[in-house]
């Protein structure tokens, strides 16, 4: 009795097997010839995101860390209620999601808060260039009147002065009575050098052809066609140049007229640092003035009024699927 029922067992396991056919959960490796095709094309147009900023390597821990101190500093303001992380929020990938960001005043200003994350690596700060550098800019906000509106840097320095956790801080950063503004702005600059974000794209501009879907890299191979290369590139696809917004048509809003305001060159009218596209899904709205909400509305903007090019529905949001991939690692799931 008990062989027949062991003989009846084995016989069923074999049939299974049979049946089977020696099947695995395994599947066939992906096709992966059109996403190399395209990587070969684009290597020589972007690159990697740098491990490191111009300048970090002279940044001291300590310097980083009083910056980072001073980044959260609301009595850098003249209300005592504004930082620059209220504008610029580490948790929002630098930035706010207003169109514009009121000042301690509480009246909106006229251009959009970009994202400091990353932004040592631009050539220039801020939309029309007026500060050179990460030191520059830092300093320029504090004073702004339509923004923290500290009256001048002896004020600030005073207000930093007189909170006494800072005196060990900047002696540990730059020595014995060290608080100045020059060394205020050096130190948010050391921190703000810190702010480096690495994301799906640079993954597969290094070879990892898995690291974004066929469906992204067709959005890729679009914004190529589209010619939207012509001016984002390079490793922050963006912020390389400056260029005229309205270079074919006209953008609505003609009031803010970019460079001209700080060079009164002529030709210099409507010109603005072309933007990053790393983490511009998450940083939006967008343009200079923050006039447009959607990533993909504006996709078809820039197309028509800079490119000559018309974008359907369906090829914008291909694109937009592309420029996710730059969403930096540390605000993503992925």
């Amino acid at each position: 009795m008990q062989r027949s029922v062991l003989f009846m067992v084995m016989s069923l396991m074999i049939l299974v097997l049979i049946q089977c056919g020696g099947k695995t959960d395994e599947q066939p490796p992906e096709d992966l010839t059109y996403q190399q095709e395209i990587l070969d094309k684009v290597k020589p147009m972007f690159a990697v995101v740098p491990d490191m900023m111009p300048g970090s390597k002279n940044d001291t821990e300590a310097r980083v860390k009083l910056g980072e101190k001073l980044y959260f500093e609301t009595a850098l303001s003249n209300t005592g209620d504004m930082s620059c992380n209220t504008c610029h929020d580490l948790a929002k990938a630098g930035v706010d999601n207003k169109p514009t960001s009121e000042g301690t005043n509480g009246i909106p200003g006229t251009r959009n808060s970009p994202t400091v994350f990353n932004a040592g690596f631009h050539f220039s700060q801020f939309w029309d260039g007026r500060a050179a550098d990460l030191n520059e800019q830092a300093g320029g906000p504090i004073l702004n009147p339509a923004e923290m509106a500290i009256s001048d840097s002896a004020t600030a320095v005073a207000k930093i002065k007189a909170i006494p956790e800072y005196t060990e801080l900047f002696t540990k950063a730059f020595g014995e009575n060290s608080i100045d503004y020059e060394n205020i702005t050096e130190a948010l600059a050391a921190f703000e050098r810190t702010l480096v974000t690495h994301d799906r794209f640079d993954s597969y501009l290094k070879g990892d052809l898995t690291a974004i879907t066929k469906a992204e890299v067709e959005g890729l191979d679009l914004f190529l066609a589209k010619a939207c290369v012509t001016c984002h590139m390079g490793s922050m696809m963006g912020a390389n140049m400056y260029q005229k917004n309205g270079l074919i048509k006209p953008y609505h809003n003609l009031e803010d007229e970019g460079r001209f305001e700080v060079t009164g060159i002529e030709q210099d009218k409507f010109m603005f640092k072309v933007p990053t596209l790393r983490n511009i899904e998450l940083t939006g709205p967008y343009f200079h003035d923050g006039g447009v909400a959607s990533l993909e509305k504006t996709i078809q903007m820039m197309g028509d009024m800079q490119l000559m090019q018309q974008i359907s529905d369906e090829e914008a949001a291909k694109i937009a699927g592309f420029l996710k991939t730059m969403n930096g690692k540390q605000f993503t799931q992925g």
